[in-house]
């Protein structure tokens, strides 16, 4: 006999996650397509306000970009013009933040198309050979796969500190800042590098990710709870947050590669402390920070967090209550007719009202991640 699918056996769940994604093919993404579209910069402004309307703009940041061609990208097929608009946003991408001069990716423009922050920092790079990678995989353009060798190139000759980590952010011209490797962009360099080995064989990234991760292990976990910090051990005044906890969880457990590795185990182990600590028992709500006894920093909550935490359950063994419930705490805390609450407080109270561009690829992941567990 053939095993019953989850879909098949969870009914409930699975009308649930239908709801959900149609909410986001239907009210999220036309958003991105209809008002938070600067038709004439071909690019997505940074935020929309609760009543659809555009944020005045202070800037364009090349992450955001590399985010929403992700998004469009993974919708091609699904959704009307997702193609013509991953064209778009990746023409983008190299016309507006490209820099000529030294190579790279500027991080950020201003409101009229003007470079403004010009340093290089590793985040942004992460994201556009993130973006480049799952964008190749669907179009196989030669143009995409130069971009994506030239930003492995970039990452693996100007960031890495030759320790198998890798500087957050560098002057225009390269020279040092002295940041040192800090946890987030690590964490989304990792992503990047899984999404270009699912996209195409490549030895030197596989050992690219393998050396990076055994450097996060020896340089981040901390040796008595077992969490990554977001700063290297010994940094002044660290910390940590679930949201990365279960982000880097989800990455490590759905990776043949990096499944059974030291930094998985150390975040298997460290799974049910985070939980215990970081969320909420009652409604499911993901604290922001925490110090390393637990204590919260920030207990704002966060729709980022909230659809990590989902996504990292989709791979816990047991879960399916614990999924369902947190997918209908996402839905009835975070998602409404208008779009979604980016943040709430301690009290629950929304705190944030504006919908930055850079969400969707949250809630993307998050349900990529759903629609593999129901099969």
């Amino acid at each position: 006999m053939q095993p019953v699918s989850r879909s098949a056996s969870q009914p409930e769940l699975t009308a649930l996650f239908a709801s959900v994604q149609q909410h986001f093919q239907e009210v999220i993404v036309p958003l991105w397509q209809g008002p938070g579209w600067n038709a004439e910069l071909a690019l997505p402004y940074e935020a929309l306000d609760a009543e659809h309307s555009p944020l005045p703009p202070q800037r364009y940041r090349a992450m955001a970009c590399a985010r929403q061609l992700y998004v469009f990208s993974s919708l091609i097929g699904q959704v009307p013009a997702a193609e013509e608009r991953s064209a778009q946003l990746f023409s983008s991408l190299q016309r507006h933040f490209h820099d000529a001069e030294h190579g790279g990716w500027f991080y950020s423009i201003d409101a009229l198309g003007a470079p403004l922050d010009q340093r290089k920092d590793l985040y942004t790079h992460a994201f556009i050979l993130f973006a480049c990678a799952h964008y190749w995989d669907k179009v196989r353009e030669p143009s995409v796969g130069h971009l994506l060798d030239t930003a492995l190139e970039v990452i693996a000759q100007r960031f890495a500190t030759g320790d198998g980590l890798y500087e957050a952010c560098l002057e225009r011209d390269w020279t040092s800042l002295q940041t040192g490797p800090l946890q987030n962009p690590l964490m989304h360099l990792a992503e990047a590098f899984l999404a270009t080995l699912a996209a195409r064989q490549d030895d030197a990234v596989q050992s690219m990710l393998v050396t990076l991760c055994t450097a996060m292990q020896q340089r981040f976990i901390d040796p008595h709870q077992g969490v990554l910090m977001e700063k290297p051990l010994g940094a002044v005044d660290n910390w940590y947050e679930p949201g990365h906890q279960f982000e880097w969880y989800f990455l490590l457990e759905s990776s043949p590669l990096l499944r059974g590795s030291q930094l998985h185990g150390s975040l298997e182990r460290a799974f049910a402390f985070t939980e215990q600590s970081g969320v909420d028992p009652h409604s499911g709500a993901v604290k922001a920070m925490l110090d390393l006894n637990g204590k919260a920093r920030d207990a704002t909550q966060r729709i980022w967090a909230q659809a990590e935490y989902l996504r990292a359950l989709t791979l816990r063994p047991d879960a399916e209550a614990a999924v369902q419930r947190q997918l209908l705490a996402l839905q009835q805390n975070f998602l409404h007719a208008g779009g979604w609450h980016e943040c709430r407080d301690e009290q629950g109270q929304v705190s944030r009202e504006d919908m930055p561009s850079t969400t969707p690829y949250h809630l993307a992941t998050c349900y990529r991640g759903l629609a593999d567990y129901l099969g």
